[in-house]
């Protein structure tokens, strides 16, 4: 098998008890996996384990082994019994740091909103060694470190997450994108990106607002293996623009 040939894995860990008890309806494992796809890596084996640091441990180091990257969801906040951090630290046998770069973006989210407290503090504390993963929905950023990634376990936090992960990731095959912009509010595109996305396996679409001369608009990225599919997609989005009474810009704004 050449390189070009090799099939990149990944495991997936959900981790909390509200998974287990049924509380919670998971819908991570279908964006990860979706996600993963567009990247050209395969989601080999997903486990869901309770808030107990040697059960995460254990499918931590099981999955890890197994796949070129782990993923997990969940137990990455301000309380008492998110304790992922800890129990990935333990895994990978390296202590639990304060990340500054962590603490800075946490001080400046809660600025306004009472103040950094110990609470709060607690979601800049990473295993030595990582890096951290960008996250415009909260001031809590995700955590890289290897080919180890920890998410939040709210989905819309986590897409966000994964979304700053695009094209990062070693995978199988080459990623390709291609550009719209438009003088649009995103909420007023929001179902037909969806049912773009929904209409083309492979395929995700990235949408970046912004304010500009007084006014909103947004590019939206395409992104898949496949240049066909992307060219299907960017169609079907212009198309749907232009039904609409959208101007778009290809190549984006």
């Amino acid at each position: 098998m050449t390189s070009s040939d090799k099939i990149w894995t990944a495991g997936l860990v959900i981790i909390g008890d509200e998974i287990l008890s049924g509380r919670t309806h998971d819908k991570n494992i279908a964006q990860v996996a979706s996600w993963l796809q567009v990247q050209g890596i395969r989601l080999a084996e997903v486990r869901v384990v309770p808030d107990v640091e040697e059960r995460i441990v254990e499918a931590v180091n099981a999955l890890r082994a197994a796949n070129d990257y782990l993923f997990t969801t969940g137990g990455i906040g301000p309380t008492h019994d998110d304790i992922t951090v800890d129990a990935v630290a333990a895994a990978l046998g390296v202590p639990v740091i304060i990340h500054p770069e962590a603490r800075a973006l946490l001080e400046r989210y809660y600025a306004d909103k009472g103040g950094l407290n110990e609470g709060r503090l607690r979601m800049a504390r990473v295993p030595e060694g990582s890096e951290l993963i960008p996250n415009r929905m909260s001031g809590a950023p995700g955590i890289r470190r290897g080919n180890v990634i920890l998410m939040a376990g709210v989905p819309h936090i986590t897409a966000g997450m994964l979304d700053a992960l695009t094209g990062e990731l070693e995978g199988g095959v080459p990623l390709l994108s291609e550009t719209v912009g438009s003088w649009v509010p995103e909420s007023e595109v929001a179902s037909l990106l969806r049912e773009v996305e929904e209409a083309h396996d492979d395929c995700q679409i990235g949408s970046y607002p912004f304010f500009r001369e007084g006014k909103v608009g947004a590019n939206f990225v395409i992104r898949s293996t496949k240049q066909e599919i992307i060219q299907s997609a960017v169609d079907s989005l212009t198309d749907g623009l232009a039904t609409s009474g959208y101007d778009f810009t290809p190549g984006g704004i």
